[in-house]
């Protein structure tokens, strides 16, 4: 065969070793697939045949090695005091509780002219709850900046007519009792209307009394020089019994709001009061608050 092989030409001898190259590299490569089969399906086999428990070990191994832990990140305590919503900055709002994406709506609120004129309107924030708005409410403070320049023009007073067209107003030497004085008497001061005089009563009767002149103050815009003709007898103040006034009762006081109210009811349930220093205890009585309270109250 070699022999005949040598008496072919150039040409042929080449092709005819071209062949013989390509067949042979054809049956490596088939025969190369073949062994890595047969190792795979080794490989397979053998790992089928494990043992149950080692197969449940490997799983459970790889789904640790998945797992991802979460950490508890300590967050900073809400804290209270006073602010207005109109100005306060995001560290503030951050502060107080709130959410960053409810700081980012209250933003977006004033970029758009919004404007909160009472504590009230916060409520209206989104995602604010009941419980949250309740924490808030007493610290929200609300600067007359705010306010509707309507309201510096005063009203024009639309009350009965008064009995006296022109009621005699009081000398500068005399003097009427605060106490006492009905709405007659009391437009006998210089500088009080029909308007003052129903305040001063319907003050006088939520407080129970007034134990100073410097009380008037309390009333909205109330013109200072007139306090100057009263005398007050603080002898018949009405006082209120802490541990017997309905809720209704305790929060109709000037002095005692909702959450005061509240809280004197909360602490009453656990033991009886016996004294305004056991509500000094009590974040919602500050020592100007039990200052004012001590001659309304009785235990």
């Amino acid at each position: 065969m070699l022999k005949g092989f040598s008496h072919l030409i150039k040409s042929d001898r080449q092709a005819a070793l071209l062949l013989i190259a390509l067949l042979t590299l054809t049956v490596a490569f088939f025969w190369l697939q073949g062994n890595e089969t047969d190792e795979t399906d080794t490989t397979l086999t053998e790992a089928d045949s494990l043992p149950a428990r080692w197969q449940t070990d490997n799983r459970q191994r790889r789904h640790y090695q998945k797992k991802e832990y979460t950490y508890n990140v300590p967050t900073q305590a809400a804290e209270t005091f006073a602010f207005d919503p109109n100005t306060a900055d995001s560290t503030t709002l951050l502060r107080l509780g709130l959410k960053p994406w409810q700081v980012r709506n209250i933003y977006k609120y004033r970029a758009k002219g919004g404007i909160y004129r009472k504590p009230s309107d916060f409520a209206r924030l989104y995602g604010l709850t009941q419980k949250e708005y309740r924490r808030l409410e007493p610290y929200i403070r609300i600067s007359s900046d705010y306010q509707p320049a309507s309201q510096l023009v005063e009203e024009p007073e639309r009350y009965e007519r008064d009995t006296l067209r022109f009621p005699v107003k009081l000398q500068a030497n005399e003097r009427i009792a605060l106490n006492a004085a009905d709405t007659q008497q009391l437009k006998r001061v210089p500088g009080i209307g029909s308007g003052f005089a129903r305040a001063i009563v319907g003050y006088r009767e939520r407080l129970g009394g007034f134990t100073s002149t410097d009380q008037l103050g309390e009333i909205s815009n109330f013109p200072t020089e007139a306090a100057a003709y009263f005398t007050v007898d603080a002898s018949a103040i009405r006082k209120i019994n802490l541990n017997k006034a309905s809720m209704s009762t305790l929060r109709r006081h000037p002095y005692i709001n909702y959450y005061r109210a509240r809280a004197i009811i909360d602490y009453r349930r656990v033991r009886p009061i016996t004294s305004l220093n056991d509500l000094s205890l009590l974040k919602d009585f500050p020592p100007e608050v039990i200052e004012q309270l001590k001659p309304y109250v009785e235990f």
